[in-house]
């Protein structure tokens, strides 16, 4: 860009004036000295676009995204700092611009190249550019929002003055998540500006009777209503704002309205669904600004076409440069699903010998993190004092923690969403969900943020959120949704680490290796083993992989969490008739230690595999599938391998339907004699 533009010599018209105030007057305006380069940023923006289009017409791209109507948008960042966090919308490039994501970098994101953000791994125009401090765009509409709530927080909690901007279309207002972050940020006045685009579509569906904003649902004492085509509108109604929101006086929502100039997607075509009319009618931010700048004299007439002529040039040489740049390279896909050895922390010490309860483990472990890890940050239901949680794990730790420890809405998604950006934004976030049945509502935000983070960002962005929660049954009157394992759901989410103790010792070094883990964690915890009193075991064991509970020659038992009970309980009432039974506590689900229940296999010849969750597609099937698969286990078999599992159906409220649908010590047996014959 110019450092300056060749000024007109002539004086405002009277009619550009006119404009500048509907804008807020001239001292809430984009500064004379840099409004020509603001103009030539939102041509280079839609240049990228025009480019984008012909380059995928070009066979050389697979999706674009078009942000032509948005562009003005960008004037917002004309008064951001450059520690200042943006969370993106997917028509953002002009905001992508000022940032620092240059024409390579865009076309890099277009084409999926390896130098790209995310290494070809997310879709074109879901934008991340970690030195311009802007985090990675995930599609599922509206997740974003959560995660700059917690990143605010985590501005908060360090006194800093740090604002958060959570760009967001006006059709994904109407998710939910969207409406717990401005209820959060509300809550806390927390520094964060929501910058609503609203186009009055989503994809071909009409959203002036759907939006919030127009159905009367936004809070007028922070909604700001601003014409999203003007960028000194845009840049006026910031420098109304930004202040009050860095000051630490609560959020703000810029509802920009503005027109798609293009197709939702190259995937789209608005013909279909608009008229000529409407289409005819909408406003080009960068024509009228052009306008507005010729007719104010900062720019001569003439010179918006030079400039266009120009970045044609330069933006073509760049885009086809970078299509001869490499993809990524196949056999790197695995990459960056979790930290490399090198950032990973040096291995834990053996657990030491403890006892008592689960309870007081996690408790102890909590308090431990807390004294010595500044950015550890507790969040969850009901964990402050004097309750400590519903089932007591904080309990007492309140004066310590200070406002590092509070308790959260009666909402998951915001609990697991706030903990993401906290973690982004450099805290050591734990978090509580009451029970691991409740992870629904927080699901987008595990499956979409908290595993895919590291992965979609090459290791630019990371998310080490620790997520404990209670697990399991056999404990009567659980029912339907209070006694589910269902882990397998979790294993099932690439980059996610799952972790089932079943005593004191372990489940004090799982909290202590994970609070230093540059990964995400879930720790299930059996509610059925939590409150018992367990002796000290009789000597250290690994804080990570398999622990061998029973020692034998001729079974091997793989199992985990409430299972272990079953399976000692098992291999002690056989070990009176000679049968010798090897029982492997798995603890750590991923990573799996294979290697442990492997060797034993081959040892042993026989396989029984115990878990309390039901049969399909779950984690003790994956298990037997797994080696089954491999020659040396399948050939060390001696007998088919047998899955003691509950059967497929829900957990039933009364204590005697509970106990029917759930296994047994006998069923552990009857597996055994199983192979054994």
């Amino acid at each position: 860009m110019p450092d300056a533009a060749p000024v007109a010599k002539t004086k405002k018209a009277k009619s550009s004036e006119n404009v500048l105030s509907r804008a807020g007057g001239t001292g809430d305006m984009i500064p004379r000295d840099r409004r020509a380069a603001f103009l030539e940023q939102m041509m280079l923006s839609r240049e990228c676009d025009r480019r984008s289009g012909i380059v995928l017409r070009q066979g050389q791209a697979w999706f674009h995204i078009s942000s032509a109507g948005h562009e003005a948008l960008a004037a917002l960042c004309e008064l951001l700092e450059p520690e200042d966090l943006i969370f993106p919308h997917y028509r953002d490039r002009t905001l992508m611009l000022a940032r620092g994501m240059d024409a390579e970098g865009q076309a890099r994101d277009l084409m999926a190249k390896g130098g790209s953000h995310s290494a070809g791994r997310n879709m074109s125009s879901h934008f991340s550019h970690r030195p311009g401090n802007v985090f990675s765009l995930a599609s599922p509409t509206g997740s974003q929002c959560l995660p700059a709530a917690g990143a605010a927080w985590a501005s908060v909690l360090r006194g800093e003055k740090q604002v958060v901007v959570c760009s967001i279309g006006d059709a994904s207002t109407r998710q939910g998540e969207f409406f717990e972050a401005v209820a959060f940020a509300v809550e806390r006045k927390l520094p964060v500006v929501f910058l609503v685009s609203d186009n009055r579509y989503g994809i071909s569906t009409p959203t002036d009777g759907l939006s919030p904003q127009r159905l009367g649902l936004m809070p007028d004492a922070i909604t700001k209503v601003v014409d999203g085509s003007d960028p000194d509108a845009v840049h006026a109604a910031a420098a109304a704002v930004l202040p009050d929101v860095r000051a630490g006086r609560g959020p703000a929502v810029l509802w920009c309205r503005l027109d798609r100039l293009d197709s939702h997607t190259s995937s789209d075509d608005q013909r279909l669904y608009r008229t000529k009319d409407e289409l005819a009618a909408m406003r080009d931010p960068v024509a009228l600004f052009t306008d507005r700048l010729e007719a104010e004299g900062t720019i001569i007439p003439g010179w918006a076409d030079q400039v266009r002529a120009r970045l044609a040039d330069d933006v073509e040489e760049v885009f086809d440069r970078v299509a001869e740049e490499p993809s990524a390279h196949p056999g790197q896909v695995m990459d960056h699903l979790f930290a490399a050895a090198d950032e990973q922390p040096t291995a834990p010490a053996d657990t030491r010998p403890c006892g008592g309860t689960m309870v007081e483990a996690v408790n102890r472990a909590l308090r431990t993190g807390l004294e010595s890890d500044p950015t550890l940050v507790l969040f969850g239901e009901d964990i402050e004092d004097p309750k400590g949680g519903v089932f007591g794990f904080t309990k007492g730790l309140g004066t310590l923690a200070g406002p590092r420890m509070t308790n959260s809405p009666l909402a998951e998604a915001t609990i697991v969403g706030a903990a993401v950006g906290l973690a982004a934004a450099g805290m050591r976030p734990v978090v509580e969900l009451q029970f691991v049945d409740f992870a629904g509502p927080a699901w987008n935000q595990i499956a979409s943020q908290l595993t895919t983070l590291r992965w979609r960002t090459a290791s630019a962005w990371r998310c080490p959120v620790v997520i404990y929660a209670p697990w399991g049954g056999y404990l009567p009157g659980g029912g339907i949704w209070h006694s589910q394992s269902n882990e397998s759901l979790f294993t099932h989410l690439p980059g996610l680490r799952v972790v089932v103790p079943s005593t004191p010792e372990d489940t004090e070094a799982v909290f202590l290796e994970s609070f230093a883990s540059p990964d995400p964690t879930l720790i299930l915890l059996p509610k059925h083993l939590m409150r018992r009193q367990h002796p000290p075991q009789p000597g250290p064991a690994p804080a990570r992989g398999a622990r061998l509970l029973r020692t034998g020659a001729d079974v091997t038992i793989a199992t985990w969490g409430n299972g272990t009970e079953l399976a000692t309980e098992a291999a002690d009432r056989l070990a009176a008739e000679g049968v010798g039974t090897e029982v492997i506590d798995l603890r750590w689900l991923t990573p799996l230690d294979r290697e442990a229940v492997a060797a034993s296999v081959r040892r042993t010849g026989r396989l029984v595999v115990v878990q309390e969750d039901n049969r399909t597609s779950s984690f003790g099937a994956t298990v037997l599938a797994d080696l089954l698969g491999s020659d040396d286990e399948f050939y060390s078999l001696l007998a088919p391998p047998r899955l003691v599992s509950r059967r497929d159906v829900h957990i039933p409220f009364h204590p005697d339907l509970e106990s029917a649908v759930l296994p047994a010590a006998d069923d552990v047996v009857a597996a055994i004699r199983s192979v054994l014959a």
